[in-house]
């Protein structure tokens, strides 16, 4: 059954083990650096029984109602479904938000696609994924995923230094495996569960490693600890950063320190071919949700700045326009592909609907790409007053606002308390610590460039540009060799 806020809230009060600013938190729900992430949590919880969103946040099945970011896509419908219920919650939140859960469980997806692979291994693992899966939509679970390790030495094997460097398997029971090391991942503190699955070909080149492990953890298991970075909500007053006060999602240094997994809960183990399944397609789902955030991220900066320009007429100017129209050109591309990826959605090997593999990863490409030069783009226009502007404390003194509203009133409709608003939420967006870190998280939120081009080569169909090289060169068919065979 779809979940309330209370009732998520409720759930986190299980005496997890959750640091941060060296203090032990004792409820992420009340303390300052959690609890408005948490809120905002709760509410897309609360949307899916909120009558205004509802139709948008849920589906019905047997005469109950299940939350649409789980569902498992089968056609086409189902991921305009998915989108529209993305928007619905940025919209209402006003913001954007990351790591919430719809974007984390197509991981377990792109697993459940390799079932042939587990079925191989043991027929418990695939057995064991597909449970999850339909236990999480029936549950309705904060599901993150557990990625990336400390890593230690990269240029030594995982054995030839501290083995708890990257996860690994310590010792295997009657009741499941016991696991030790670290996952960095984003609002694990105050999440249920978690996808954890080993770094990219940090299992060593044997056949079995301990170190190919997939499994689910739960945040609250003996043994999980919770280290946290310093938050960004509290630094400074919520009316000059906005953003930074309710839209921080705290990421955690998630210690595992000899944490038992049921077997139940083991997805795979030892074997490196299904672990090096699950990296070179652990995307093949979540990054449509995720471009998808960039999307609104995108309106966001397109809005900031065309308010911008409006409030003092430098719209009308045709540089600004044209610097509008190259925000205008990132925005759609964007879009643009998301769209072509659900419209030419191709089966998977299990028979759910993913997006076009080929134009997902090439617009993920475009959108992290080009999202520092946008946003510098995006300062330009809005100008040097979002760096310069007095606070809010100061708009309000009597010795003060005096002046400020003097020196920030346009016109009628632009007075200066407006101005003070757009240019501390432009500035939020754009300039602050919390806009330098939404920046440099893209390159730990779904791996960095390397890796994003990487997919892009393998998903490409390179066979049609090579065959039609080859006939408008005359080339003759003894160049193929094993060329085509491997490129189709």
């Amino acid at each position: 059954m779809i979940r309330t806020g209370d009732e998520y809230r409720e759930g986190l009060r299980d005496d997890r083990e959750v640091w941060i600013n060296g203090e032990r938190v004792r409820d992420v729900t009340t303390h300052p650096a959690f609890k408005p992430v948490v809120d905002i949590r709760a509410r897309i919880y609360d949307m899916q029984h909120d009558p205004a969103t509802r139709d948008k946040m849920v589906y019905s099945e047997d005469g109950e109602d299940f939350a649409i970011g789980l569902k498992l896509p089968y056609e086409e419908a189902d991921w305009h479904a998915k989108r529209k219920s993305v928007d619905a919650v940025m919209f209402d939140i006003g913001g954007v938000v990351t790591r919430v859960g719809d974007e984390t469980i197509g991981e377990m997806w792109s697993l459940w696609d390799g079932k042939d692979i587990l079925n191989e291994i043991d027929s418990r693992f695939a057995e064991n994924i597909e449970r999850h899966i339909h236990r999480a939509i029936k549950l309705d679970p904060f599901h993150v995923s557990a990625n990336t390790d400390p890593k230690g030495d990269r240029s030594k094997r995982p054995q030839d230094q501290d083995p708890d460097m990257l996860v690994h398997v310590v010792k295997e029971t009657d009741a499941g495996i016991v696991i030790r090391g670290a996952k960095y991942e984003t609002a694990a503190a105050y999440a249920d569960q978690a996808f954890l699955k080993p770094t990219i070909a940090n299992w060593g080149d044997a056949k079995l490693s301990d170190y190919a492990l997939g499994c689910i953890v739960k945040m609250n298991a003996p043994g999980v600890r919770h280290i946290c970075r310093t938050g960004f909500t509290g630094r400074a007053p919520e009316r000059d950063y906005p953003l930074s006060n309710k839209f921080d999602e705290v990421d955690t240094l998630m210690v595992l320190d000899d944490v038992l997994i049921p077997w139940e809960d083991v997805l795979f183990y030892q074997h490196t071919r299904a672990a090096a399944f699950i990296r070179t397609t652990l995307h093949r789902y979540s990054a449509f949700p995720f471009i998808q955030r960039t999307l609104s991220y995108a309106d966001l900066i397109i809005g900031a700045a065309l308010w911008n320009v409006k409030q003092t007429g430098l719209d009308k100017q045709q540089a600004v326009q044209e610097k509008l129209a190259e925000l205008a050109i990132w925005r759609e591309g964007i879009n643009a592909h998301l769209t072509a990826a659900i419209a030419t959605a191709e089966k998977s090997p299990n028979g759910l609907l993913m997006p076009n593999q080929s134009m997902l990863f090439t617009g993920r490409v475009h959108a992290m790409s080009n999202l520092p030069r946008v946003m510098h783009l995006a300062r330009e226009l809005c100008g040097g007053q979002i760096c310069v502007t007095p606070d809010a404390a100061a708009f309000e003194h009597p010795e003060t606002s005096k002046w400020l509203n003097k020196f920030y009133t346009i016109n009628d409709n632009w007075m200066a308390d407006d101005r003070r608003k757009l240019l501390a939420f432009a500035r939020d967006l754009l300039n602050s610590d919390y806009a330098g870190h939404r920046l440099t998280f893209q390159l730990f939120a779904q791996s960095p460039p390397f890796a994003h081009l990487a997919a892009v080569y393998r998903n490409f169909d390179w066979s049609g540009p090579l065959e039609f090289a080859q006939k408008s060169a005359g080339l003759s068919d003894r160049i193929w060799g094993d060329t085509k065979q491997a490129a189709e």
